[in-house]
């Protein structure tokens, strides 16, 4: 059972450790296929250096059809506010970043409904400014999301892998999990057997004993 305490105080420690890191911004690279009629996810992050300064942040996005040469602004959110600036994009792009703030980290947008035009090279511009009290400072970061469009789903080796460990560590659990319970079990059977005899021993020594005085009994008279 010391293994299954260690086990359980381990799997604690773990989830502690990975809801304190939920607050933490994390860049990380945003996909490039998408599946044709599906939505998908324009993934851009700019975290904040210094997560005390106070700052507002602004974000565009801008794309490149194949077969252009020229980026052509398509988003825009400012204060709260977003806006669609090209009319191949209306009813498509929904914000999907930060909310509720100015101080954007997550601008990130969805197309609702890919097709075979939205296929190109996208590109993500976040504009911060940092609040200090006696001046302000300006930063900017511009990140590209080159987007293929395909007609059905491609699954990648990453994702096989992830899979094929999810069901082996389920084997290997349960396996363990049953081994765990027949340990327990005879551990339980053993202890039951032990305490019969025991209750067995005493009762022929009682028997003993009354048999030992009924005869002295008899004895004496």
């Amino acid at each position: 059972m010391t293994l299954l305490t260690n086990t359980i105080h381990c799997a604690l420690i773990t989830l502690t450790l990975v809801s304190c890191s939920w607050a933490a911004c994390v860049e990380v690279d945003s996909l490039s296929e998408a599946v044709y009629q599906q939505t998908f996810k324009l993934l851009c992050i700019s975290c904040k250096k210094r997560g005390e300064t106070i700052a507002t942040a602004y974000a565009e996005w801008y794309f490149k059809q194949k077969g252009t040469d020229e980026f052509v602004q398509i988003f825009r959110y400012d204060s709260k506010v977003a806006s669609v600036t090209d009319e191949r994009f209306d009813g498509v792009l929904v914000w999907n970043g930060t909310k509720g703030t100015d101080d954007l980290q997550d601008v990130s947008i969805f197309i609702t409904n890919v097709t075979f035009q939205h296929a190109g090279q996208y590109k993500c511009y976040v504009e911060r400014t940092l609040i200090f009290p006696n001046h302000d400072y300006i930063t900017n970061i511009t990140k590209f999301v080159t987007l293929t469009v395909v007609k059905e789903a491609n699954r990648d080796l990453a994702s096989i892998i992830s899979e094929v460990m999810m069901y082996v560590l389920i084997v290997v659990l349960t396996i363990w999990l049953v081994a765990e319970m027949l340990y327990c079990y005879k551990k339980i059977a053993a202890a039951g057997e032990e305490a019969l005899q025991e209750n067995a021993s005493d009762y022929l020594a009682i028997a003993s004993e009354s048999k030992e005085n009924c005869a002295g009994v008899q004895v004496a008279e």
